[in-house]
């Protein structure tokens, strides 16, 4: 008699316009059923999933559109898992499976039999990456749009530069959309001799759409000021040297969740600010080979700690020493350099998110080092600079003789 074959887990393969889902039995491994979900019609596809066991695991990519995706699974009571594509392809490849929308989802189902494993202190799964809530989706979301409005800002720049350079016309402001950049661009519109009337009219529409973005801009900047006020670590890392408000809130957004991170190494390379070598073998003196920075990270992470790091050498102490000690005073590799200074901001902005401490300018003192905080006894606050208070028995051992203070004499 054969067994009933139970649905255990459910790999999803999801598209733009439809998805394909593919139920399998864990105890047998075999393919109970594959569904196409169409998702024209919401009301449909909600009816269907929720058709599916209640509570089970559906593993999908995370691709273009998974969002919306989880959020339907959850609603209807299922367990989503977000999976790596870049991960569960090199699976695929390693098998010698074709690609093919079927072999994906039943390939996404077999996932969720792949034990977890100890990755940096935590149990997780190889192929699996984290699934941001709704709300750090949100987050990301505002942020991508304002990132879409400072590209489409530089593009009608660049293009009102060229319209100039098409017509001759030269200037010599340091900043041609400054204030009195501004005004000598109005007056422009309705010079007569220098432009003719298409040009006029192309200039008028670039300054009015150039007017409107920088409103737009100015509005989701004031509603990053205003979600940062409501989240502890966003407020702590704008008192990181270099850090904006802009940087904090970008940090946030793409960081999601601290926790994610066992250490600070993690957040580095996760900001691809990790250096990485092909050297093999016996180790040659000089450079290392094919040194660079990791790939597999958030690029956005990446750019909001270089250009912390910008700023942070300019207006902090210890770090353009970091940065000068890295680049010889800033005559070589001062690339480098910034990655450098970057690498440090993205550690010190993890400690201070991961344990709630506030950016202290002085750096604490190492233990053993005898500074104030390392665990040593130090110099009272009452004894007079270059004086070493002579240490009194605390009845445990011979009495000292019970000489005055000892004055350190410099011979």
């Amino acid at each position: 008699m054969k067994k009933k074959l139970t649905v255990t887990q459910i790999g999803l393969d999801v598209h733009r316009k439809f998805s394909l889902a593919s139920g399998r039995d864990g105890r047998t491994q075999q393919i109970v059923w594959r569904e196409r979900l169409e998702h024209a019609d919401r009301d449909q596809l909600r009816a269907r999933l929720s058709r599916w066991p209640q509570g089970v695991a559906v593993v999908l990519e995370g691709t273009f559109g998974w969002g919306w995706m989880s959020d339907e699974l959850l609603a209807a009571g299922l367990d989503p898992h977000l999976s790596s594509s870049r991960k569960t392809a090199s699976w695929r490849k390693e098998r010698g499976q074709a690609k093919s929308n079927r072999i994906d989802a039943d390939l996404l189902s077999e996932l969720w039999d792949q034990k977890p494993t100890m990755i940096g202190g935590v149990m997780r799964r190889w192929w699996e990456v984290w699934l941001a809530p709704p709300e750090v989706r949100d987050q990301r979301e505002l942020l991508r749009h304002r990132m879409s409005l400072v590209r489409m800002q530089t593009m009608v720049k660049n293009q009102v530069h060229a319209l100039l350079h098409r017509h001759g016309i030269m200037h010599s402001f340091s900043d041609l959309f400054g204030a009195n950049g501004r005004r000598w661009l109005s007056l422009l519109v309705c010079d007569e001799q220098r432009l003719r009337s298409t040009a006029r009219q192309t200039l008028k529409d670039q300054l009015i759409f150039l007017d409107t973005l920088r409103r737009l801009i100015a509005r989701a900047t004031v509603q990053f000021r205003r979600e940062l006020k409501r989240l502890p670590a966003g407020e702590r890392l704008i008192t990181l040297p270099g850090v904006s408000t802009v940087l904090a809130y970008t940090i946030v957004a793409e960081i999601g969740r601290i926790e994610r991170f066992a250490k600070a190494d993690h957040l580095v390379r996760y900001s691809l600010l990790a250096p990485e070598a092909d050297d093999s073998g016996e180790e040659d003196q000089g450079k290392p080979i094919g040194r660079r920075i990791g790939h597999a990270g958030r690029a956005t992470l990446q750019w909001a700690w270089i250009e912390a790091a910008h700023s942070a050498v300019r207006r902090d102490p210890r770090m353009r020493e970091r940065f000068n000690r890295r680049t010889d005073q800033g005559t070589r590799d001062r690339g480098r350099g910034y990655i450098t200074v970057a690498n440090q901001l993205c550690r010190i902005g993890y400690s201070m998110w991961k344990h709630q401490r506030d950016y202290v300018q002085e750096a604490p003192a190492r233990p053993g080092s005898g500074k104030p905080g390392s665990g040593k006894k130090v110099q009272s606050s009452n004894t007079p600079s270059g004086v070493l208070q002579q240490p009194v028995s605390s009845g445990n051992g011979p009495a000292l003789a019970p000489y005055g203070p000892v004055r350190l004499v410099s011979t």
